[in-house]
């Protein structure tokens, strides 16, 4: 087909018509408590529970979120009968843990990313979920928002051809106190902010066959920054650098046969990015302003809530196995450059 004269719109439904389901959000953390303040804002999604390690941490979330039942323990959470899915926001090194105890519960699993250490951890997840027939999904935000379904329009209908190349990048400044700086927490910016490029790589170019690359040690025992390039099959190229030490535009370009696309602001955001046609003589753009968690965590809260109550146990926003293809990727930038966890990952 030709280039087109205008976008696709957004298919996805508003948030506040989504079926209303009962969440318990495990962990009482930095993204728990944006998760809880997005969902609160935007949708009719109701959380009911909290759940934590420790009494005094889930009842001072639930005093400060109006939530009515705090758990002292992660069992009690997802052994309540009032819930009907858990929001797994605990530390990335326990989410193996905290997800296979509520699927074991019974309990359907909206999991932060990453969903795991590692590919073995994110495999016996899944199995678990279709063992039990519940629902299980990662949380990476990004692919339930609305600029990422018009994105996925136009790669189905082929706007741009078929892709040779894939550009990310993802850094930010964080302070040496930050969890992220801890060997022992599968510290480094890998699975914390890389998650986001990889994960891009993976969904455009599907598995890599070839991986080299670049990463400098931290004094702190993590890694510090790394980039790499990743190959196909097919001959097509994926760049992927992250660094803890300091902020970078957090953009992409996806380079086809027919076009390319180009993010405006973050690419993992919300926000707007432009169709070029292969000669760069015709830009169609995507507006939409700018947003952050607030703006965007909510949207895959409704989502799941959609696919709970249509009997689904997945969801095509990210897939099972796009999150497994995910932690594959993952796996090979670590064994090339050598990265280990000291938890055992």
């Amino acid at each position: 087909m030709g280039f087109p004269d205008a976008l696709p719109k957004s298919r996805v439904p508003a948030a506040a018509q989504a079926p209303v389901l009962r969440w318990g959000i495990l962990g009482t953390g930095w993204i728990a408590a944006k998760f809880v303040e997005s969902v609160r804002a935007h949708s009719t999604q109701r959380i009911e529970a909290v759940g934590s390690r420790s009494p005094a941490s889930a009842q001072a979330f639930a005093a400060k979120w109006g939530i009515d039942m705090p758990h002292g323990s992660y069992e009690a959470l997802v052994s309540d009968p009032r819930i009907d899915v858990i929001y797994v926001a605990s530390p990335h090194t326990i989410h193996h843990a905290h997800v296979l105890l509520a699927i074991e519960a019974g309990k359907h699993v909206l999991v932060e990313k990453p969903m795991a250490l590692d590919h073995a951890q994110a495999a016996e997840m899944v199995a678990a979920a279709r063992r039990k027939g519940v629902f299980f999904a990662e949380a990476v935000w990004t692919y339930f928002l609305p600029k990422f379904d018009v994105l996925q329009q136009v790669l189905d209908r082929r706007i741009i051809g078929d892709i040779r190349s894939v550009y990310t990048e993802y850094g930010e400044f964080l302070p040496r106190d930050h969890r992220i700086f801890d060997a022992s927490l599968a510290g480094g910016p890998l699975l914390d902010l890389g998650t986001y490029p990889v994960s891009l790589i993976e969904k455009l170019l599907g598995a890599a066959s070839r991986i080299v690359g670049l990463g400098q040690p931290d004094p702190s025992g993590v890694n510090g920054q790394l980039a790499v390039a990743m190959q196909n099959d097919a001959g097509a190229i994926g760049t992927m650098a992250t660094t803890l030490y300091g902020f970078t535009p957090t953009n992409a370009a996806i380079v086809g046969t027919e076009g390319s696309i180009r993010f405006t602001t973050e690419f993992h955001l919300p926000g707007s990015f432009e169709v070029w046609s292969r000669d760069g003589s015709r830009v169609l753009r995507y507006e939409e302003p700018r947003g952050a968690h607030f703006e965007g965590l909510f949207f895959e809260a409704a989502e799941v809530a959609r696919a709970i109550a249509a009997g689904r146990t997945e969801t095509g926003c990210r897939t099972l196995d796009a999150s497994l293809g995910t932690m594959a990727m993952l796996d090979g930038i670590r064994d090339c450059l050598g990265i280990r966890f000291c938890t055992g990952g």
